[in-house]
C-alpha cells in the first residue's frame, strides 16, 4: 500500500480528521510537516506540567496514565489504548500543559502535529476546524453539566462519582492510591463508613482493596 495512503488510513482513526474528503486529507498528508516515532515499553511520552506544544496521535499500543491530585493525596493509573489522542484540549487556552503523565505500557507508534501546523490546519483545513471547536465545546459542556447532575442517593453512588470524575477515561482498568482517611475526608464521611461501602463492592466484585490502593478492574461495572 502507498505510504500516503497508509497515513490517510491512521489519521482517519482520530475525531479531528473524520468527515475530511480524500483529496483535503491527501492534501494534509502532503502538505504538513508529521512526526513519526516509536516509544519503548515503560518509556515516558509526556509528563505532568509539559508544556502542550503538539498534538501527539498514538497510533498503535497502550499507555498507562498517572493523575495526581494538587495536595498529592490522591493517584490514579489508567489504561488507555490506541487510537488514542493525548490532551489535545491542552494545546489551547489559559493552562497549555499536560495535566497527566503518559506512559508506553507497551511499544507504541506516534504521529506528531507541531502548533504551528495545528495553526495551519485550523486556518486552511474548515473540516479540521469544525471538529477542533467541537472537541472544544463538548469538553466545556461535560464540564459544565457536571456540576448540575442529580446528588448520589447512597454512598455507594457518592463513592462511584468520585471515581469517575477523576478519570480521563470513563471505562476500563483504573488503580486509585488514596487513604481510607482521606477517601472518608472527600466525601465528608466517617471512616467506617467507607470501609464498609467499599468492601460492600468487594464483595460483588467491582474493585479490589488493598492497604492504600484500590483497584477496579472495569470501571463502567459501578454504574450497572
Amino acid at each position: 500500500m502507498d505510504a500516503g495512503l497508509q497515513i490517510y488510513d491512521k489519521l482517519l482513526q482520530f475525531t479531528l480528521f473524520q468527515g475530511m474528503s480524500h483529496a483535503d486529507l491527501m492534501e494534509v498528508v502532503g502538505h504538513t510537516k508529521l512526526g513519526f516515532s516509536k516509544t519503548a515499553e515503560g518509556q515516558r511520552i509526556v509528563r505532568d506540567g509539559d508544556v502542550c506544544n503538539q498534538l501527539i496521535f498514538v497510533v498503535s499500543g497502550s499507555l498507562s496514565v498517572e493523575t495526581v491530585s494538587d495536595d498529592h493525596a490522591c493517584r490514579v493509573c489508567e489504561v488507555v489504548s490506541a487510537p488514542y489522542a493525548i490532551q489535545p484540549v491542552q494545546l489551547f487556552g489559559l493552562t497549555q500543559r499536560y495535566t497527566s503523565t503518559f506512559k508506553a505500557l507497551t511499544p507504541c507508534s506516534l504521529i506528531t502535529i507541531d502548533k504551528q501546523e495545528v495553526l495551519l490546519l485550523l486556518e486552511t483545513q474548515l473540516v479540521f476546524r469544525i471538529n477542533m471547536l467541537n472537541l472544544f465545546a463538548a469538553d466545556s459542556q461535560r464540564l459544565h453539566h457536571r456540576a448540575w447532575r442529580s446528588a448520589p442517593r447512597t454512598l455507594t453512588d457518592r463513592i462511584t462519582r468520585f471515581f469517575f470524575s477523576r478519570c480521563l477515561y470513563p471505562a476500563g482498568s483504573k488503580t486509585f492510591y488514596i487513604l481510607m482517611n482521606q477517601l472518608a475526608a472527600e466525601l465528608n464521611d466517617s471512616r467506617l463508613d467507607i470501609s464498609r461501602a467499599l468492601n460492600q463492592m468487594q464483595s460483588q466484585g467491582l474493585l479490589t482493596l488493598h492497604r492504600g490502593r484500590i483497584h477496579i478492574p472495569m470501571l463502567e461495572r459501578l454504574l450497572m
